[in-house]
């Protein structure tokens, strides 16, 4: 990162209030560490995260606290089967002028017209509704009767997804899947963490979560994140990485060979770079690492891999073939 086109102090400044975001959120979140910074990394690298987890484990209010941390405008859409695109997008309304007496038809914006957009159970509406918000999320705009709708900046989705085994889903396309920067699990607390959870949210004060930035912040952040350096050789390993995870790549190790029918495209390159940049500068570093890489690998890659069947019938998990990878792919010597 070149610092020499930033104040310096202002840069402090900026690092410091991602300090005080992970503070203000973590007033409400109890634990979750992992999925908190995954999120700041997608808000950071101006992608959009998909969440995935059981009912019950706090992923609504985590993003009303994020929402309520940046003062940014904050919508939940409750996906189901007979959601419409029109119900996400918006529609056209007649109206009169009683003066005159002409009729007119206004655009009245749907709840995707906000900066942050919680898209719950995403996986139980029709496919036809799901492309719809999944093209607003890639464009960052609405086209409606010819005319084009630019969405509000910073504008960040989150979907939440029950488990595909579940009933009454419909799973998300792979070409869907990859507009996803990120895909996070969501995991049970710890028994300390619960009980934390059961004290604060069955009392009389819950907790409350301080404004500590606004949208202006968020987007210098995220020009700032595109300014973090990643150098030539994480950037070749880092190709190495997404081509060895195609099973017909002459480099690809055994386990993706076996276990893959569908490896990563460049997407996956483009948001391993952006992602790990974000995670450097969530952590007061100004250039991007093989261990920001190591860490956020996972969640980049595991929704673009398409397993085979032997995968299934040994149960094994995207996120084993990913650790495979990274274990196979030597990074370049210096």
């Amino acid at each position: 990162m070149n610092t020499t086109h930033f104040d310096e102090a202002a840069l402090q400044r900026q690092l410091q209030q991602l300090g005080d975001l992970r503070a203000a959120i973590g007033q409400v979140i109890i634990g979750q560490h992992e999925v908190v910074e995954q999120l700041l990394i997608g808000l950071l690298a101006g992608g959009h995260c998909l969440l995935e987890g059981v009912p019950g484990l706090g992923k609504t209010l985590l993003v009303r606290a994020l929402g309520q941390a940046l003062a940014l405008d904050f919508r939940r859409v409750q996906f189901t089967p007979d959601l419409m695109p029109s119900d996400i997008l918006g529609t056209e309304l007649l109206e009169e002028d009683h003066g005159t007496g002409k009729r007119a038809f206004r655009f009245q914006q749907g709840p995707i017209f906000t900066h942050l957009l919680l898209a719950d159970e995403l996986n139980r509406t029709p496919p036809k509704t799901q492309a719809a918000l999944l093209e607003a999320m890639s464009e960052r705009t609405v086209s409606y009767a010819g005319t084009t709708y630019a969405l509000p900046a910073p504008f960040f989705v989150l979907a939440t997804q029950n488990p595909l085994e579940q009933a009454g889903t419909y799973p998300l396309p792979e070409a869907q899947l990859d507009r996803f920067l990120l895909h996070v699990r969501v995991g049970y607390p710890s028994e300390t963490e619960e009980r934390d959870i059961l004290a604060q949210t069955t009392g009389s004060h819950g907790g409350s979560v301080p404004q500590v930035m606004d949208g202006a912040a968020v987007i210098a952040l995220q020009a700032c994140v595109r300014e973090v350096h990643v150098g030539p050789d994480l950037l070749t390993w880092i190709t190495r990485l997404v081509r060895a995870s195609r099973p017909d790549d002459a480099c690809a190790p055994d386990d993706v060979r076996k276990y893959v029918r569908w490896g990563a495209g460049p997407r996956a390159g483009q948001s391993l770079v952006l992602a790990a940049k974000a995670r450097a500068l969530l952590h007061g570093r100004l250039a991007a690492t093989r261990e920001d890489v190591v860490a956020l690998a996972p969640a980049v890659m595991r929704h673009r891999l398409l397993l085979s069947f032997a995968a299934e019938a040994e149960q094994k998990r995207a996120d084993a073939v990913i650790a495979s990878l990274l274990d196979a792919v030597p990074f370049p010597a210096a």
